[in-house]
């Protein structure tokens, strides 16, 4: 079975709104003190807050742990954000 077929579990585990955990991750897209979009398993999460740091990133294992104020926690079903313009970008420069 091809590797990239084989999709990992997406868990979120959330202390206190203060702390996070998260398995599942495909790629960081953007992050700052307020905003981090992440592209997971399940779809796009916009994560909202203050002081938002990045303690942990892992992305061979799919892992983060974030620490800040967490406000907010937003899916999306956009999936596969980047493949998607790369493969029309290769249909029209083929």
């Amino acid at each position: 079975m091809d590797e990239k077929t084989v999709k990992q579990s997406h868990k979120v585990l959330l202390s206190n709104r203060k702390t996070g955990s998260f398995s599942g991750v495909v790629d960081v897209l953007s992050f700052d003190v307020s905003e981090i979009l992440l592209e997971t398993e399940q779809g796009m999460l916009l994560i909202k807050g203050n002081d938002l740091h990045v303690n942990r990133l892992s992305l061979e294992q799919g892992e983060i742990d974030l620490e800040g104020r967490i406000d907010s926690m937003a899916y999306s079903d956009v999936k596969d954000y980047g493949k998607q313009a790369e493969s029309f970008f290769g249909r029209l420069f083929k």
